[in-house]
């Protein structure tokens, strides 16, 4: 449990309410991932701008949850906002995407969904 996520400040923010923290781990499951799609595909089509939204928009959940990536994340996000067409952010976005399947992937498992 909790290998490849923390719950600490996620338990902070809900006043350790159990059920908030699963409602929490529930949205993280029904929009992180999405937004990881949308992030992949993002970058596979140099698509700086989306690549930018998607990455902003994950920013908040990814540290709630102390993935361990956020500085990755930031790199995809200012690959997309400064438009740095000579520079590869891959190595950065498999780090993200990895951690976030991780995470949803223990996540399943301990909360029995």
């Amino acid at each position: 449990m909790e290998q490849n996520y923390k719950l600490f400040r996620v338990r902070e923010l809900a006043d350790n309410d159990e059920d908030f923290v699963k409602a929490l781990v529930e949205a993280f499951l029904d929009e992180v991932p999405e937004d990881a799609d949308r992030l992949h595909t993002a970058v596979s089509n140099n698509d700086y701008k989306d690549t930018y939204q998607a990455a902003h928009k994950m920013k908040p959940t990814i540290d709630l949850f102390e993935l361990g990536v956020l500085q990755d994340l930031i790199v995809v996000q200012d690959w997309g906002k400064l438009e740095k067409k000579n520079e590869d952010c891959s190595n950065e976005l498999k780090m993200v995407l990895n951690a976030i399947q991780n995470a949803s992937t223990e996540m399943k498992e301990d909360f029995n969904l």
